[in-house]
C-alpha cells in the first residue's frame, strides 16, 4: 500500500483566492498613505474597499470559510469561560505584581555583587 499525499483539485484554487484576498488587503492598505495629499474620505474609502474585496477573497476560499468557523467556535468557548470575581482578580494581580518587583529586586542585587566582584576584586578597577 502506498502512503502518497493525495492533493485535492480546490486547494490550488482557494491558495490563489487567498493571495488575492493578501494583495487586495495591501493595495488598500498601500493606497491610503500613496493618497496622502486626498481627502480623509477618499483615504478611508480606499482602505476599507480593499480590505472588503480581500475579505470577499477569503470568503470563497475553504480557508476563510474554515477561519470563519474557527472564530465563532471561539467566541462561544470564550463564553463558557468562568471568569475570577473582581476581588480574586485583583488579588492574582497583586501577587503577580509583587512577585515581578521581589525578583527585579534580586536581579538587581545580583548584577551589584557581580559588578563588584568582577571589577574590584578580579580586575582591580576603581570606580
Amino acid at each position: 500500500m502506498s502512503n502518497h499525499p493525495v492533493q485535492i483539485a480546490g486547494v490550488m484554487n482557494d491558495k490563489i483566492k487567498i493571495v488575492i484576498a493578501l494583495l487586495a488587503c495591501a493595495a488598500g492598505i498601500v493606497g491610503y498613505y500613496f493618497f496622502i495629499n486626498k481627502p480623509m474620505l477618499m483615504r478611508a474609502g480606499v482602505l476599507i474597499a480593499g480590505l472588503a474585496v480581500g475579505a470577499i477573497f477569503a470568503w470563497f476560499s475553504e480557508t476563510g470559510r474554515n477561519f470563519l468557523v474557527f472564530a465563532r467556535e471561539s467566541v462561544r468557548e470564550t463564553r463558557k469561560v468562568v471568569w475570577p470575581e473582581r476581588k480574586d482578580a485583583i488579588r492574582v494581580t497583586a501577587i503577580v505584581f509583587g512577585f515581578a518587583v521581589i525578583m527585579a529586586l534580586f536581579l538587581f542585587g545580583t548584577d551589584k555583587v557581580l559588578e563588584m566582584v568582577l571589577y574590584d576584586f578580579i580586575l582591580g578597577w576603581n570606580r
